[in-house]
């Protein structure tokens, strides 16, 4: 479950990489989200279960230069009526450079009915390697995971795209190097618990096969703001629909302004 949920999120925006500083006025140490999972089948619509980001500061400096880093974990877990049919318990962190949001190290414990993965990835940037418990490959220096990417493209302007443009994005997990597409689909106003929201549209292409039944089948929506949050994600798999709402946010660096004060933080 937590593996498709970042999914959703890494392939929201997409941009040229580059060790060089970040302008960064998306997220700060202190930021938490919390999604909501619903799956519908034939027999209706139930809650499957729930993530959450969260990012901190590090205190332990590892990086030889002492550099300043951000430890964002996230979590995914199933509820207990899904339980029964697949558990999930799933932990994935990522220690990045403040300044490039390029990753040091990644850290993925998945807990997926009987299937059980554990890695820790190190990044070496100066010999441009990565050390997994399987594998050492060699990387580009831009290279990022599934979950630095993330927070990477969230500091991104979007003033410059134009709706139906396609873009090409890199990431590294499972000691492989993936490259996709993703689609701008242009502005709109999505109607949430927090009232109208401008948001930004997205479709990533994924590898259509055992899970999804065809190249596109994900629509993401972002806030039109500077904290680019994820607030809807929708997609068709092979049987049935996978559908991800934000229903707790908190730490947020800028004002959300674009919500209702009165129903902020509203709990499911």
């Amino acid at each position: 479950m937590f593996r498709w949920f970042t999914f959703f999120l890494l392939l929201a925006f997409n941009a040229l990489y580059s060790q060089q500083a970040v302008v960064n006025n998306a997220f700060e140490a202190g930021e938490h989200l919390r999604f909501i999972v619903y799956y519908s089948s034939g027999i209706g619509n139930v809650i499957a279960g729930e993530a959450e980001l969260d990012v901190k500061e590090w205190q332990e400096q590892n990086t030889g230069d002492n550099r300043s880093i951000y430890h964002i974990i996230g979590t995914g877990k199933s509820r207990s009526f899904f339980d029964w049919f697949f558990k999930v318990r799933d932990r994935f962190e990522s220690q990045i450079d403040q300044e490039t949001l390029l990753p040091y190290l990644f850290v993925r414990r998945t807990r997926e009915g009987k299937y059980v993965y554990d890695d820790d990835v190190f990044f070496n940037r100066e010999e441009g390697v990565a050390v997994s418990r399987r594998a050492k490959k060699p990387i580009p220096e831009d290279v990022h995971d599934i979950i630095s990417i993330f927070y990477f493209l969230r500091t991104l302007s979007l003033d410059d795209f134009e709706a139906d443009s396609t873009y090409g994005i890199n990431f590294y997990l499972d000691d492989s190097l993936y490259h996709s597409v993703i689609k701008y689909g242009g502005r709109e106003r999505l109607k949430t618990r927090w009232g109208r929201v401008d948001c930004l549209k997205f479709t990533p292409k994924v590898v259509a096969g055992e899970v999804f039944s065809n190249e596109y089948p994900m629509s993401l929506w972002v806030t039109d703001d500077d904290n680019h949050l994820p607030i809807l994600a929708e997609s068709k798999v092979v049987v049935g629909s996978i559908k991800m709402e934000l229903i707790e946010y908190s730490g947020l660096k800028n004002e959300a302004v674009f919500l209702e004060k009165k129903q902020r933080r509203k709990k499911e």
